[in-house]
């Protein structure tokens, strides 16, 4: 196991900050939070046990973001950019929060909007699940709709919604459009939490961090934190089939808060030392057997996550010590992934038992 540099403890956070952006005060676990805000972070660890035979002689561990405030990681890139935002003069009271998003990022946005009291417009298409657009109104958030019709080639509407997110942005004054896909700041919200929150707790070894792909910035947060502290930490990334993030054939996906239909700026390939793309079937599965044998109720994403986390831990072999970033929580797919009628529609079949063990074994790594 490689053994981790001794980190600055919570307290210090401030001393290493970029200069970028002003300091915001982070709280200690024992605090009371002056607003919702302020409550991020600091979220449980939990081993995994019952859902592989891997986790009998690995560490096998899962990082709650679930436990978020909102129910998500993407609460912490939307408090960071609206505090650099603020702080910029680009948003003021009175503003407009406009963004295209399928989901937990268009949730922070409208969480944070709520407790600041800021418009707050999010831009959805037909992938939106009802929970997402539900809770999203739940916080006052206006919802703009993308017809099917704009989507791109491989089916996706992410474009499209990105332009009309824009066009909105240029009309609508006093507005502010973060674009958390092209953002550069969007890493850096993780540096500030994720990659401080793992570096607390691991100050006696870790090998690995397994984290989701998309817009790219909790793992290129995570990375640019963590690998020049922690020399041989392994960064690995998770992406879905029918994304084009790794280099693989784009087709159409159902899949939610990881993939995309363009390679995303913000990612240094350079930085990691291998992938997974994983089936939907195989990450809807992995979701079903976390409920029922870990008693972990958790969202799409995190199926794909674990899987690649249960095959890198076969793959380094016994005492290996490897952390997953769980995003969000598995509520908001109640509709969709954990619905046995939406699965069979959508021609999903769930793998079980010694099955699911095989298809996990049986992924194959994409190396840079």
């Amino acid at each position: 196991m490689n053994q981790l540099t001794k980190s600055s403890s919570f307290d210090n956070f401030a001393s290493s900050q970029s200069n970028n952006c002003r300091i915001w005060k982070k709280i200690a676990p024992t605090d009371v939070a002056a607003d919702v805000t302020q409550a991020l972070g600091n979220v449980p660890i939990v081993r995994l046990r019952n859902i592989s035979p891997v986790c009998l002689e690995s560490e096998c561990l899962l990082k709650l973001e679930s436990c978020n405030p909102g129910g998500s990681i993407k609460e912490k890139n939307a408090v960071y950019l609206i505090n650099h935002a603020e702080e910029e003069g680009l948003l003021a009271p009175g503003g407009t929060i406009i963004e295209s998003s399928s989901g937990n990022f268009g949730v922070g946005l409208a969480m944070v909007g709520a407790a600041r009291g800021y418009r707050v417009i999010i831009v959805v298409d037909a992938k939106t699940a009802p929970p997402f657009r539900r809770m999203l109104q739940a916080y006052g958030a206006e919802l703009v709709d993308v017809p099917l019709h704009e989507a791109d080639e491989s089916g996706s509407m992410q474009k499209a919604r990105m332009k009309r997110a824009q066009e909105l942005a240029a009309t609508i004054p006093r507005s502010w459009y973060p674009c958390q896909h092209l953002n550069p700041l969007n890493f850096e919200a993780h540096s500030y939490y994720t990659g401080r929150e793992i570096a607390a707790h691991f100050s006696s070894g870790l090998d690995a961090v397994v984290v989701g792909v998309s817009t790219a910035g909790q793992i290129m947060g995570i990375a640019h934190y963590l690998l020049p502290r922690f020399p041989g930490l392994q960064i690995v990334g998770v992406d879905v089939e029918g994304s084009v993030i790794m280099g693989t054939p784009p087709q159409p996906y159902k899949m939610t808060g990881i993939g995309l239909s363009f390679f995303p700026p913000n990612l240094d390939l350079s930085l990691l030392s291998r992938a997974y793309v994983v089936p939907e079937s195989l990450a809807y599965s992995v979701c079903h057997t976390l409920a029922r044998r870990e008693g972990l109720l958790l969202g799409a994403s995190t199926g794909a996550i674990v899987a690649g986390g249960l095959h890198l831990a076969r793959e380094l072999g016994p005492n290996a010590r490897i952390l997953m970033i769980n995003p969000d929580r598995g509520d908001r797919y109640l509709e969709t992934v954990y619905d046995a009628n939406w699965l069979a529609h959508n021609g999903f079949a769930l793998i079980e038992g010694e099955h699911l063990d095989h298809a996990i074994a049986s992924l194959i790594p994409v190396y840079f």
